[in-house]
């Protein structure tokens, strides 16, 4: 009988322990994103589509609870990146900015959580700014980079 026993708990246990490889399969947010374009809404119906200029990029990336970005706009000297931390559920993300360029820390020092309406799927995510009585006013739309 203990023959047959432990070679299943030594299986068992090395499934357990062996953790499992980065899958992206759950919808996280773990990974680098890329802004596509961003939408305005009108009673919550996209009402217009903004798609970046040329050579505009935003990056975002999400890691093990923290967030980082960065904006490259070409005509414009202004820098914008920031860092902080983030928490997701199935429908809210929720980011709490620690420090970032000047142009960010100025925000920053009003509202140092951002809290936005998220959907996601495997390969894009969109964060929606939503009003007091959560309507839709405004989003980002990423597409997954790794």
């Amino acid at each position: 009988m203990r023959t047959i026993f432990y070679p299943f708990v030594f299986i068992a246990a090395l499934i357990l322990l062996s953790g499992s490889p980065k899958n992206y399969h759950n919808n996280s947010l773990e990974g680098v994103w890329e802004l596509v374009d961003r939408y305005s809404y009108d009673d919550n119906k996209v009402v217009d589509t903004l798609k970046n200029n040329d050579g505009y990029r935003q990056i975002k990336m999400y890691q093990k609870g923290k967030v980082m970005w960065t904006r490259f706009v070409p005509k414009d000297s202004v820098e914008w990146f920031g860092y902080g931390s983030y928490q997701t559920t199935p429908d809210k993300l929720v980011e709490r900015l620690e420090y970032g360029s000047a142009s960010m820390m100025r925000i920053v020092d009003t509202m140092r959580v951002f809290s936005f309406k998220l959907e996601k799927n495997k390969n894009h995510f969109s964060q929606i700014t939503v009003d007091g009585e959560g309507n839709a006013i405004f989003s980002e739309n990423y597409k997954r980079v790794e």
